[in-house]
């Protein structure tokens, strides 16, 4: 697979953003097979469509890109706040590419983020636009890609090197039985799992897990029984082999 952007579809365009949007498309076009279904094709939607970038013919999975130069870090960079929540609080929210590329526009590393692994609390508001501004009072977003478990962060390209795409989507199908619609379900479930991989040790307790207790409260207010919410939590994750359960109230983490 041929891992460099063409850097001649970005001439026309002044801006670096606009350079490297329509390059990193591009690629994934005419490079990418479906990481869902294995579709060997995922094809591009019509320029600024508000839900997403690409679409796999074959499953119907959608898909949003976002590329970046170095280090992606802890956040990325998002659009619009309020279209950003009403999305992934519905059923039209894309899963997430993210590309990693070099200064001389190799893709170095591609990630996928299942739309299943998207919550409200991984948003972080900006402040809006000054006055002064074109765009006035317009308010953004950041996807804080540190709270994201690492389970819903599946490497397709890592370190310039291309998965296969059996064991990509292997890998998706084994993530896919975390999917949940329900958004507070999902919430509990994803702060549940972040707990139990800050963990250090493959096996725990738990007590291990009350242990975030208060962590867990202050982002779930309304609940007044965490710890029954964390057994069940627990429960569902055993149900679907991310743990077993060893007995008298302990664990081993499988993924």
């Amino acid at each position: 697979m041929n891992l460099h952007l063409d850097e001649t579809l970005g001439a026309q365009y002044k801006s670096k953003s606009q350079k490297i949007r329509v390059m990193s498309e591009n690629w994934v076009g005419k490079n990418m097979f479906c990481p869902c279904c294995g579709n060997p094709h995922i094809c591009g939607l019509k320029s600024n469509e508000p839900v997403a970038d690409m679409k796999c013919n074959c499953c119907g999975e959608i898909f949003e890109l976002k590329s970046k130069e170095g280090r992606i870090g802890n956040r990325i960079n998002d659009g619009a706040y309020a279209t950003m929540i009403a999305r992934i609080t519905s059923i039209t929210n894309p899963a997430l590419f993210i590309m990693r590329y070099s200064k001389d526009y190799n893709v170095t590393d591609l990630t996928l983020i299942p739309k299943f692994f998207f919550v409200p609390h991984i948003i972080e508001k900006r402040k809006p636009l000054a006055p002064t501004t074109r765009r006035a009072g317009w308010t953004g977003c950041n996807i804080l890609y540190y709270k994201i478990p690492h389970q819903g962060k599946i490497k397709i390209i890592e370190n310039g090197i291309l998965k296969s795409a059996d064991e990509v989507v292997q890998h998706y199908g084994q993530i896919k039985k975390l999917e949940t619609q329900n958004i507070t379900s999902r919430s509990w479930l994803l702060d549940v799992l972040n707990c139990v991989n800050r963990i250090e040790t493959d096996e725990f307790c738990l007590q291990d897990v009350y242990a975030y207790g208060e962590v867990l409260q202050e982002k779930h207010r309304n609940n007044h029984n965490v710890e029954a919410k964390i057994r069940q939590q627990l429960q569902f994750l055993r149900d679907k082999g991310f743990i077993v359960f060893l007995g008298r109230g302990h664990y081993r983490k499988r993924f």
